[in-house]
């Protein structure tokens, strides 16, 4: 079954490939979402899915690479070296604040990483001379300019699939990885983790970190792409609950299902959106509650069910 769940992730990541063949603005805009979203699923999975600890911060590492990209490229700086100095900074800081953050457990946790978002965002609307404050911030850059509008969003969504490519690889490692034996331990029984050896504040503030860092990224090229990037844009609660319930569709604790899971949200959000246009959040909302109940363990659930009544017919 997870190998089934791998290879589904693998054939949705060759099958975005085909979106520039269709030579449509809107279908690389909704590619773009798409790896944006599978980013910040992915990523979560590390603390949230791995570790069992339920972080609200990815508002708060997207928000923050957002700007800390966006300032380095009004300065002057590129964009590749924009997204690793803002990876950079945004891994450090996780990882120094989930040092401190991270001795928090259940809600309390969940509560204070929520509030790392809203007090970035505080930082963000007083530091008017470098962030532009509540004016919000323009980002003059320009890529791909000898192929004009189509050009521009090409380059975006292939950078965009570059980063989640990366993203998807390094967590599957850490999956495999002797951090993510011990993230599971940890999950599973902390104060049994650190009588085998497991270091749970260095190993916990290490899945923090790598929860944020392509986070971080992600907001960089996002801001980019957007030119223009405001407080209530980027620091959106609704980014620290979206990578949780896309963690949640996809299969919690696999990084494919987690990818699988960003994909069928956003084709959710967006037909919803297209149609509902009024009334899109409540529906959006409901649909997912549905699909929550019904499949409690995502789509692994589903392919289990499938399995199972092809078992019975057989």
């Amino acid at each position: 079954m997870k190998r089934a769940v791998l290879l589904s992730a693998l054939g949705a990541l060759f099958l975005l490939c085909l979106l520039p063949l269709f030579n449509s603005a809107y279908a690389l805009r909704i590619g773009t979402f798409a790896c944006m979203y599978a980013i910040m699923a992915v990523s979560w999975t590390v603390i949230g899915g791995f570790a069992g600890y339920p972080s609200f911060a990815t508002a708060a590492f997207f928000g923050f690479g957002a700007y800390c990209g966006g300032v380095l490229i009004t300065r002057g700086w590129p964009l590749y070296a924009a997204v690793g100095a803002a990876g950079a900074l945004a891994f450090v800081g996780a990882l120094l604040l989930g040092v401190i953050l991270l001795r928090l457990r259940g809600h309390y946790f969940a509560i204070g990483s929520l509030a790392v978002a809203e007090v970035l965002r505080e930082m963000t609307n007083t530091a008017t001379d470098l962030t532009g404050g509540g004016m919000g911030l323009n980002i003059p850059l320009k890529v791909a300019a000898s192929g004009g509008v189509m050009g521009e969003a090409s380059f975006f969504f292939w950078a965009m699939w570059a980063l989640l490519v990366l993203c998807f690889v390094v967590v599957c490692i850490i999956q495999q990885s002797k951090l993510g034996f011990g993230l599971v331990c940890i999950k599973q029984n902390e104060s049994a983790a650190d009588m085998i050896g497991v270091n749970a504040t260095l190993y916990k503030s290490s899945a923090f970190a790598f929860s944020g860092v392509f986070v971080a990224m992600a907001g960089v090229l996002y801001a980019g792409w957007v030119h223009y990037i405001e407080p209530p844009d980027v620091y959106d609660i609704l980014f620290a609950v979206k990578p949780i319930v896309m963690a949640l569709l996809g299969g919690l604790g696999s990084p494919a299902g987690a990818l699988l899971g960003a994909f069928v949200f956003l084709g959710i959000e967006e037909a919803v959106w297209r149609n509902y246009l009024q009334i899109h959040s409540g529906i959006l909302g409901l649909l997912v509650l549905v699909l929550l109940l019904f499949l409690p363990n995502g789509l692994m659930s589903l392919a289990r069910r499938l399995r199972g009544a092809g078992v019975r017919h057989g």
